[in-house]
């Protein structure tokens, strides 16, 4: 099976994998994607069990990485560089552990290779909700899940990946059975192997509690040639909040 990516600039540069996070869909990373891609080509991913991409029962960081790979050699690709944001770059960091051969720049957003405390029980609450309540519009699922979550941004996000299926109903995109049994693997950290040496970059919103202090440690034994960047009136969804500063930093960093 093969994920779901589109490809835009130019295929004669260097290619640059473009992952988005949990929930998400290669349209929210479309930001970071169409501005590289006056520079690169261009692959904008939907990982497993999101957007467009197929479902299954089976969802951790290494076989993440794997399907990465998979698309890297099923479009002849010696070396690629990576961006990920949350979700995507812990795929972006297995990847790089993996396959160090593969690899030629690695770009985080906001998230480090630590475990995390859950912090999406509400979401899934709301998520669940509207799946079991067989809503006919993206209005009415936003009332259902206005009960849950307060911040109006969070549910227009989410809400993205409502869509009809193949019966004309209104259903999530993502598999979220297999994101709320998988979830705790999700939350956890990849699999560490070794220290890769890839130049990388953390671009972290400073408003974000995502990439603290008490990461450095963990970031520089992954990773020892690795810097950072801090976007300043920027959060997690940096990419979104201050686009031109995040995808300046990024074009920077891998040209």
């Amino acid at each position: 099976m093969q994920l779901n990516y589109q490809q835009i600039g130019d295929q004669a540069k260097p290619s640059v994998f473009v992952m988005h996070g949990l929930f998400g869909s290669l349209e929210n990373v479309n930001v970071v994607a169409k501005a590289l891609a006056e520079h690169f080509n261009v692959i904008n991913v939907d990982l497993r069990n999101h957007g467009r991409s197929f479902h299954d029962e089976q969802m951790s960081y290494p076989i993440m990485a794997n399907d990465v790979k998979a698309l890297m050699d099923e479009l002849k690709l010696d070396k690629i560089n990576l961006v990920g944001h949350s979700m995507g770059g812990k795929v972006a960091m297995q990847f790089a552990q993996l396959f160090p051969e593969s690899i030629n720049k690695l770009v985080v957003l906001d998230i480090a290779p630590v475990d995390y405390h859950s912090r999406h029980d509400a979401i899934i609450a709301a998520l669940n909700e509207v799946q079991k309540s067989d809503v006919s519009s993206r209005s009415e699922a936003d009332t259902i899940m206005s009960q849950y979550i307060e911040t109006v941004g969070v549910r227009q996000f989410l809400l993205k990946s409502l869509a009809k299926n193949e019966e004309g109903k209104l259903a999530w995109r993502f598999n979220l059975d297999v994101i709320t049994e998988k979830y705790d693997t999700i939350t956890s950290n990849i699999n560490e192997t070794h220290s890769c040496l890839c130049d990388t970059l953390f671009i972290k919103g400073n408003n974000s509690d995502y990439i603290l202090p008490e990461h450095r440690d963990a970031i520089a034994r992954f990773f020892p040639n690795a810097r950072a960047k801090i976007i300043q009136g920027a959060g997690h969804w940096l990419h979104a909040e201050k686009p031109e500063a995040v995808n300046r930093s990024i074009i920077d960093f891998l040209q």
